[in-house]
């Protein structure tokens, strides 16, 4: 049964090393609250599973809390460049980049949501990232006899989510896209959310088309409004262009101190 608690509690229960999958996409609903919480309690050895990241790789690469990264995408969007501080991870060995398309990373959450240890990928036929992911491989179809490509289940140990609503039991709505946070939610042993505002469940009780992420898949609840900032929540707020530019240029130890502390006061708004 979901618990709604406080951000501390709920990051509290994230160990060191534990397999982390990021919901949102880009620069949009990414859980940036539950994001800078694992940075403040120092966070280490993470494996993040992401098709798609952006600020939110950055600043956990930046904290010192990231052993490998899953994914088909890394980067911000053009007018903001690359994920800088990712790219210098990698470049000098600090962390371990598993390459994917993003494809891949769907196909391999799949397979944990259904409990199989690997999901066949056509596409892999053709592609130099077979030879380059530990995670890729092929095997022998029993039906044809022929090889084909193959991708591991990757089962994050908790999927953090940032939604618009949900209800005291963690029964969630997201609005506009849901990107891969709904496959996440299945495929994850646990889930911590992090919604706009928590609402009656008699305010959804006519309303149970609406909800994708069920509660009795939600470990903890944290209630975190502007928890995307300074990325977009769509239909919501957009995003924070001055931060996220000042957070590429000023790389001292301060500013980034700087940059978590302008976030303290609502990232650790009271969640019960």
């Amino acid at each position: 049964m979901s618990k709604r608690v406080g951000i501390e509690e709920a990051i509290g229960s994230i160990q060191d090393g534990f397999s982390v999958a990021i919901g949102g996409n880009v620069l949009h609903r990414a859980p940036m609250a539950l994001i800078r919480e694992l940075v403040r309690q120092k966070k280490k050895g993470l494996k993040l599973i992401k098709t798609a990241g952006a600020h939110d790789v950055d600043v956990l690469v930046r904290g010192g809390c990231v052993a490998s990264v899953d994914a088909g995408f890394i980067s911000y969007e053009t007018e903001y460049g690359l994920a800088k501080y990712y790219r210098k991870a990698v470049e000098t060995g600090l962390i371990k980049a598993n390459e994917h398309a993003c494809y891949t990373v769907i196909s391999a959450l799949n397979a944990a949501k259904i409990g199989v240890p690997f999901m066949p990928v056509k596409g892999l036929m053709i592609s130099d990232l077979i030879e380059e992911n530990d995670y890729f491989d092929k095997v022998v179809d029993p039906f044809s006899g022929k090889s084909i490509t193959v991708v591991k289940a990757l089962v994050p140990d908790v999927a953090i989510l940032h939604v618009h609503a949900c209800d005291e039991e963690g029964n969630a709505i997201i609005e506009g896209p849901k990107f891969e946070d709904v496959l996440m939610s299945r495929a994850a042993k646990s889930v911590i959310l992090s919604t706009e505002k928590i609402l009656p469940k008699s305010q959804l009780q006519f309303k149970q088309d609406q909800i994708v992420i069920p509660g009795f898949l939600v470990k903890y609840i944290v209630e975190a409004p502007k928890g995307a900032a300074p990325g977009s929540m769509p239909h919501r707020y957009e995003v924070q262009d001055r931060v996220l530019k000042d957070f590429l240029k000023n790389s001292e130890y301060e500013d980034f101190q700087g940059y978590l502390s302008q976030y303290e006061k609502s990232d650790h708004r009271k969640g019960v």
